[in-house]
């Protein structure tokens, strides 16, 4: 099964569903640039997944590059951006119609400028140029009193203990948007004092656009050309790890790419695999850090293809 998604048919043409989601989900990123700008907020786009700081393999948030900003208290200003982000924490439920490995946010960040209040007020103007009303919003208890107000009786509010957000160093109350019982943005109140707002370009023009979502093995075609056109290559450790890793499970699934980084995994895991049958009956007592130092081999991949 190759990784090509299916065919959607258009008047002036033929487009894959991959093709039409990258023009709808463009259309809104640039929407939202528009929007930051006619607000007189700097706007950057970052298309690449590669980490600002050394404490992921690749950039998980929007919020990222910000983080010395944040914990500046003699900074102050505001800015917005769209960034490219991955997060592998997903990848055993990617494929159900909302979670992705990359995808898109659309971030707002205020340094001790903006107010809850704000923030809360460009959201839902933000969401009205797209037609969208959220059907409600949640709130931690901790802020229900003091924010509730804010939001003026204009949506539905729900108390969820579940709204804070951290990233390990930089943490803070949060109040969340769904629409037809998806979440499609937040907003952060970063150390009581800063604003981070956040909207996933993929669920929003899944709700807008009514876009689908792509399958498990689509999900993963996508991932790995990101990594690759963010100058990473296969390897055994960090990020070439990962990719090698999403490169595996593309075979396992039946699944294959139009690209040298996967036919070469696939010729690689079959000489890893008959060098394993060769030796293992002579090192069966060694542990799968040896098997891995000294001869590249993951035993827990190898027996997993031996199971297919």
């Amino acid at each position: 099964m190759p990784c090509t998604p299916e065919t959607t048919i258009f008047s002036k043409g033929t487009r894959t569903t991959k093709e039409v989601a990258y023009v709808t989900a463009g259309r809104l990123i640039q929407q939202y640039q528009q929007f930051c700008l006619s607000k007189g907020i700097d706007f950057i786009r970052i298309q690449s997944v590669r980490p600002h700081d050394d404490t992921t393999l690749f950039c998980s948030a929007g919020m990222q590059q910000y983080k010395p900003l944040f914990s500046d208290p003699s900074h102050s200003g505001t800015v917005a951006n769209s960034q490219a982000c991955l997060r592998m924490g997903d990848l055993d439920e990617i494929g159900d119609g909302t979670h992705l490995l990359h995808f898109t946010m659309l971030g707002l960040f205020s340094f001790r400028e903006m107010t809850v209040g704000n923030a809360i007020d460009f959201s839902l103007e933000f969401l009205g140029t797209l037609g969208l009303v959220p059907d409600h919003v949640t709130i931690h208890p901790d802020r229900l009193v003091e924010w509730t107000p804010l939001y003026g009786a204009r949506v539905p509010i729900v108390p969820d203990p579940e709204c804070m957000w951290s990233d390990g160093s930089i943490s803070g109350y949060c109040t969340e948007f769904y629409k037809d019982g998806v979440e499609i943005g937040n907003i952060v109140n970063p150390l009581g004092s800063c604003i981070d707002v956040g909207f996933g370009v993929e669920r929003l023009d899944m709700i807008v656009n009514g876009t689908p979502q792509d399958d498990a093995l689509g999900t993963l075609c996508e991932t790995v050309m990101t990594i690759v056109e963010s100058g990473y290559r296969p390897g055994n450790k960090e990020q070439g790890y990962v990719l090698r890793k999403l490169l595996r499970r593309i075979h396992k699934m039946g699944g294959t790419l139009d690209h040298p980084f996967f036919k070469e995994e696939v010729e690689r895991q079959k000489r890893l695999r008959a060098k394993y049958l060769r030796l293992r009956d002579r090192h069966s007592d060694m542990s799968p850090d040896w098997w891995f130092d000294t001869h590249g081999i993951d035993l827990s991949d190898i027996r997993e293809s031996m199971e297919e």
